[in-house]
Formats: structure tokens, sequence, C-alpha cells
């Protein structure tokens, strides 16, 4: 079998739309691997943070890319493809449907479209980011990135840490911003085989109900505990799994900074923020996909196992 004539599923939305029930459903009804596309659920110390599932859960149908990697290492989205790209062949090369879940944007377009093809990035020029990044602040960081790659910059908010040093060190090592190599990347780079996407897309009042909901739970389920572990680490600040929704919230508790309500609204926030950035993303930039315009649960079961049954009988996009 081969990735140009077996399909996979992809399943998106924002967080808290059920994603990961409903790809632990469609795996056990088509035979499946499902297979993680989240940028935080892929860090073994964030289980509770990331609402990555549970023991029980991966237990009824296969899981991959849950937990791969440490808190200390930094996952981007070309690597993110190539651990996701392996795990596609393997499912594929026993039979079974690759089902990728997740709600990150830049994880899906690097498999769909492929990847710029920006030259390695020395460990030295990368440290130097990091390190002026630190030493001036994030503000200030990003006002020296827009001088120095304009068109770039405006795309990013200077809070994503780890997409604005990636900007500056392709500009730093390379003199051409990111945004020119990637419009230099060729055509047909993306993945070869058949495609079907679903997207979750809740209405607003819905799903910001269930981030206001999960950002309790994680504070009374071990949240709190699991964000303090990790600061326990002593790890980069900038390294990608200090970004995860709730680290800094806690940290603040646990520093005594604010109070427990405090940081737990500060996560409702948060969380809120996030989930309306990944459905616009969605929507704009996954327009072929087949939208359900409804949070994930059980009695959208059948119906949903039909709609997918027919994407898959049918004839998927191709990236």
């Amino acid at each position: 079998m081969t990735a140009d004539h077996d399909p996979i599923l992809i399943i998106g939305g924002p967080t808290a739309s059920g994603k990961s029930a409903m790809a632990l459903d469609l795996a056990r009804q088509f035979g499946g691997v499902v297979i993680n596309a989240d940028s935080m659920q892929i860090y073994r110390e964030l289980r509770i943070l990331s609402a990555r599932p549970n023991s029980a859960d991966e237990k009824r149908a296969s899981h991959r890319l849950y937990g791969t990697l440490p808190a200390s290492e930094r996952c981007s989205a070309g690597r993110w493809r190539d651990l996701a790209l392996a795990e596609i062949r393997d499912a594929q090369a026993n039979g079974l449907l690759p089902i990728l879940v997740g709600g990150t944007g830049l994880y899906f377009r690097s498999l769909l479209n492929g990847l710029a093809p920006v030259p390695a990035i020395s460990p030295e020029i990368r440290k130097h980011a990091i390190a002026l990044h630190r030493e001036i602040g994030a503000a200030e960081f990003f006002k020296q990135l827009s001088k120095r790659d304009p068109e770039g910059a405006a795309r990013l908010h200077a809070g994503n840490t780890q997409r604005v040093l990636r900007a500056y060190e392709v500009m730093a090592a390379t003199g051409k911003s990111l945004v020119e190599w990637q419009r230099s990347q060729p055509e047909g780079d993306g993945y070869p085989g058949k495609i079907s996407v679903l997207v979750l897309d809740p209405p607003r009042e819905a799903l910001y109900a269930t981030c206001n909901a999960r950002a309790e739970i994680m504070a009374s389920s071990g949240g709190i505990e699991e964000a303090g572990a990790l600061l326990a680490l002593d790890l980069d600040p900038t390294l990608p799994a200090m970004k995860a929704l709730g680290v800094r919230e806690f940290s603040a508790y646990l520093s005594g900074d604010v109070t427990r309500d405090a940081a737990v609204d500060r996560l409702r926030q948060g969380t809120r923020r996030y989930a309306k950035r990944q459905s616009t993303w969605f929507r704009h930039q996954m327009p072929e996909a087949k939208t359900i315009a409804a949070r994930y649960d059980d009695s959208l079961a059948e119906e949903i196992r039909q709609t997918a049954g027919a994407l898959l009988k049918a004839s998927p996009l191709t990236g």
C-alpha cells in the first residue's frame, strides 16, 4: 500500500471542540491510527495542560506522537512533518487509516503544502537569537525584527516566541526573510496522497463555555502540579513547551503573585483567545474541509461516522 492510493483523514478545529474523542471514535470505526498534530500534546510533561488523551483512550485505539518528546526539545513544523510522515507510512503499511488530529494549523500546512527550502540555521545564530530575546525582552526583540523584516513581522504576534525567533534567525543567517523563502517553495512539495478533511467549528458561545469549564478542570485535576513540575526543570523559557496554556498562569499562582481563582480566570481568557485564533485559521486556510458546526459528543457520533465514510469513499483532495 502506498500514500499515492491510500487516504489520510485530517480532523482539525479549535481547542475544546471534541477533536480527540471524535478521532478515537473514527479510529475504532474505520480501523485507524490516531496521529497527533497538536504542538503541545507532543511533549511528555504536558499531559494535563495540553488535554492529551488519557491512558484509557490510548488503549482503545493506537495513538502516535503523543508525549513523544521531552519539554527540553523544540518541535518545529518540519520536525513534526518528518515524524508524522513516518507514522503515516507505518499505518498504511499495516493496512490502517492514518487519522491526523489537532489544532496546530502550521503543522497541517507543512504536511499538505510542504516546507520552504530554508538552509539549515547554525547553532551559533540560534543561540544568539535566543540570548538576545532574553536580554532585551519580547517587545524590543519584535521591534528589531520589524525593522529588518517588516513583511514577515506583520504576519506575526510579538508573543509567539517560537515563530518570532524563527523569522529572526532565518533573516540573520540567510539575508532573506522567511516570507521570501516561502515564495520560492517548489510546487508539488506537499503530501502526495489522498486527503479528506473534517473540521469542527462549534458556535462561539458553546465553545467558550467549554473553554471556561476546561480551565477549572485542569486546575482541579493536577494541572497546577504539572506546571510546577515543569517549572522545576528550570528550562529555557523560550522553549515551546514553556508557552503552553496554563504554564504562565499557574506559575503566577505558585509564586504567590495571584490567587488561584485569578490564575484560573487568566487561563479561561487565554484558552478562549487561542480557540478563536484556531477557528479563524481553519475557516480561512482550509476552505476545502467538510465543516461540522458543533462540538463533538456522542449524540453526533453516528452522523459523523457516515460523513467521514462518505468522504473516504469519494475522491479526496490531493496535496
